[in-house]
């Protein structure tokens, strides 16, 4: 499984679930969810500014300490974030191929990282 510290391990779950638990929030009711986040709608376009800043050192972070499992996790994870915001936007009759289109370079990304991971490492 992993060679994490458990205290580490321990801090990553309960992350883990609090993250689960605003999601479902969110899902649930958005108002509630965001009150639970204490987001407020107005700042929503300055908190993606730290969002993407941080999705991006997390990128550069798998270039130079990542395993393939792990840029497979990521993979897996902009997958979910691509398609789920298209399908949010698609399903609103907007404009979406831009968050789409992130979703499937993901899954292209997840599919020649699991080839690697087949083929016994990188090449």
């Amino acid at each position: 499984m992993t060679s994490l510290p458990i205290i580490l391990v321990l801090l990553l779950g309960v992350g883990a679930l609090m993250v689960f638990a605003l999601a479902y929030a969110f899902y649930s009711d958005p108002e509630q969810g965001m009150a639970q986040a204490t987001h407020r709608p107005e700042k929503l376009p300055l908190v993606m500014i730290d969002r993407y800043i941080a999705v991006g050192v997390i990128q550069i972070g798998l270039i130079f300490f990542g395993s393939l499992e792990m840029v497979a996790v990521f993979c897996v994870a902009g997958a979910i974030m691509g398609l789920g915001d298209g399908l949010i936007y698609a399903k609103a009759k907007l404009p979406h191929m831009k968050h789409t289109s992130s979703g499937l370079l993901a899954v292209l990304g997840l599919v020649v990282t699991l080839f690697y991971l087949n083929a016994g490492g990188a090449a």
